[in-house]
């Protein structure tokens, strides 16, 4: 199979947009969306076989960039993970990109461009210059609107500079319109005439590179950044911190311009970021990842960084890592971090004022506080300092009655200030009391001291209490305190799911996530966040996350996702074959 994004795109083509939206819809999809942030492989010295493909090319204020790798082997791999739907998903995107880029003017992938090309290549995609910009100009040409326009870049690594250069000098015919040579700064261009924002633009640099633009403006703007080191390369932070998720061979590896991305939907008339969210958003500069295939699933290992000359710094504390070792195997979900208050803190600047916040710190702490009177600041999160986790366990109990609870939601922290954290508790089982007409009454488990929140109506709704004396529980739902109390000789952490998902490193860790998809979709309904949602949920086993600070200016995150594979694994489609819409 050949890889659909390796291509030399030289003719007018009229539906230039959706084009470009289906590359980084593609992309996006291969990458996991965003998705994120990851570990430190080596201390080894940064060479440029380290950094996204093309680095030293894409101009520094590029918005997004994305590479990819031409190995057939390993678009074959991606394909046999999921399942019939999701494969035959793919394909379609696969085969309309390559009959998009390649087939439609003229190429085939294993004739034209494997002979040449490189393992990797990167498509990168310009803000446009009005992003930079105080106040909009008129617009009064082509031109000026080929420049306000987002633009694409692509880079092709060449390993045989001559036929390379021979496929440059003797490009296919144009079914409209005509090729066009120019030079800038000493470096040939071959062009096609056409429509702004619809001219294709292919240069070779140094032989090494085959650049190819969708806007003359771009090209220029790619050869300036090479020659003048203006490049992503030399951006603040980048080169030291993709040094720390470099990986051999990978499948893609992305990178995301945060303070420009944040700009651009600033300006976005349908969804507006207010100016104190777009303050904050200026703090951090960049996301980037790589994702490898591995035999049972997928691997991100991403690292995100703040801007250099940010007065915000980061506490380097990673001391989570030991809540799995308390939940029972039987575990559906957890969630784990390390210092709780410092975790809300950091959510608060983050987000506060923020409208694409799931929920503002704001309304959060007025709900505490007209529900139990209680300050989240100060009468709960001021003892909550240590690791905290919430979790997912499912009961065992037979009874069929609908009103009977499946699960338990348990929420566990360790406590810096036990007398604190009891007087808080204290008053908050006098809410329940006189409030609420709850029954709270003091019981044991495994001869452990809990109380139990009893509803009016008898059923026992919450129970607290604490492990190993400075650990906090409570449990919601179900009455599974008996998972928990004593501790499982089953634990969470020595389950096999749990060990060949959640990632080892980083390690230490600040916090880790699982959640075994199977058995929760198979028990549970799920309410629908993404488009096809079920498809991809049926093709996932489990999902593992691990994370940590790396240093005061960078967050570093391993993801892992197990997948199903496809049995008997079918060919992509030949070109004109009922155009990918179907996998027999």
């Amino acid at each position: 199979m050949a890889p659909p994004l390796v291509s030399v795109p030289m003719k007018k083509n009229k539906n230039k947009k959706p084009s470009l939206v289906l590359t980084l819809s593609a992309a996006g999809l291969l990458i996991g969306a965003g998705s994120v942030a990851y570990w430190l492989l080596s201390q080894r010295q940064l060479s440029s076989s380290d950094l996204l493909v093309g680095a030293n090319i894409i101009p520094g204020d590029a918005l997004f960039a994305v590479s990819l790798t031409t190995d057939p082997q390993q678009w074959q791999q991606l394909r046999q993970f999921g399942t019939r739907e999701t494969q035959a998903e793919l394909d379609k995107n696969l085969v309309e990109l390559r009959d998009r880029f390649l087939t439609n003017n003229g190429y085939d992938f294993q004739k034209d461009i494997a002979p040449w090309v490189g393992n990797d290549v990167t498509i990168a995609f310009l803000a446009p210059d009005t992003a930079s910009k105080p106040a909009p100009k008129p617009v009064t040409t082509n031109e000026d609107a080929a420049n306000d326009q987002q633009s694409m870049v692509m880079v092709l690594p060449v390993k045989n500079p001559e036929i390379a250069k021979s496929i440059l000098a003797q490009p296919k015919t144009l079914k409209q319109g005509k090729w066009i040579d120019r030079t800038y700064q000493g470096i040939a261009i071959k062009q096609n005439q056409g429509q702004a924002g619809e001219n294709f633009s292919a240069a070779l640099l140094d032989g090494r590179f085959l650049v190819i633009t969708d806007n003359p403006k771009a090209t220029e703007r790619a050869i300036d950044a090479y020659k003048n080191k203006t490049s992503l390369a030399t951006t603040g932070g980048f080169a030291e911190n993709f040094l720390k998720i470099a990986n051999y061979q990978p499948f893609a590896q992305f990178y995301v311009n945060v303070p420009t991305a944040a700009k651009i939907a600033a300006a976005s008339p349908n969804r507006p970021l207010p100016a104190q969210v777009l303050a904050q958003l200026q703090n951090n500069q960049g996301l980037a990842g790589t994702m490898t295939l591995e035999p049972e699933g997928i691997r991100f290992k991403g690292v995100s960084w703040l801007n250099p000359n940010s007065q915000r710094v980061l506490a380097v504390e990673n001391k989570a890592g030991e809540m799995q070792s308390r939940l029972p195997g039987e575990t559906l979900m957890m969630l784990s971090g390390g210092n709780l208050q410092r975790s809300w803190g950091d959510y608060v600047l983050t987000s506060q004022g923020n409208p694409l916040s799931p929920i503002a710190p704001e309304q959060l702490r007025g709900g505490i506080k007209s529900l139990t009177n209680l300050d989240l600041d100060k009468d709960l999160l001021s003892w909550m300092k240590g690791e905290f986790s919430l979790s997912v366990i499912p009961t065992s109990s037979k009874q069929g009655s609908p009103d009977d609870f499946r699960a338990g939601l348990v929420f566990m922290v360790q406590g810096s200030d036990r007398q604190s954290a009891e007087a808080s508790i204290k008053q908050l089982d006098d809410v329940m009391k006189n409030q609420y007409q709850f029954q709270v009454q003091p019981a044991k488990v495994a001869d452990q001291p809990v109380v139990n929140w009893v509803s009016p109506y008898g059923t026992l709704t919450a129970t607290h209490g604490w492990l190993d004396g400075d650990v906090a529980f409570l449990v919601v739902g179900a009455p599974i305190t008996d998972k928990i109390v004593p501790k499982p000789n089953n634990t969470l952490a020595s389950t096999i799911p749990f060990q060949q998902t959640v990632p080892t490193e980083p390690n230490p860790t600040n916090g880790q996530f699982f959640v075994d998809v199977e058995r929760t979709v198979k028990n549970f309904p799920l309410p629908t966040l993404i488009p096809n949602q079920q498809t991809l949920l049926d093709a996932t086993r489990s999902i593992g996350m691990t994370s940590a600070v790396s240093d005061s200016r960078s967050n570093i995150y391993d993801i892992f996702i197990g997948l199903k594979k496809v049995t008997n694994s079918t060919t992509l489609p030949s070109p004109g074959s009922n155009k990918g819409n179907s996998v027999k």
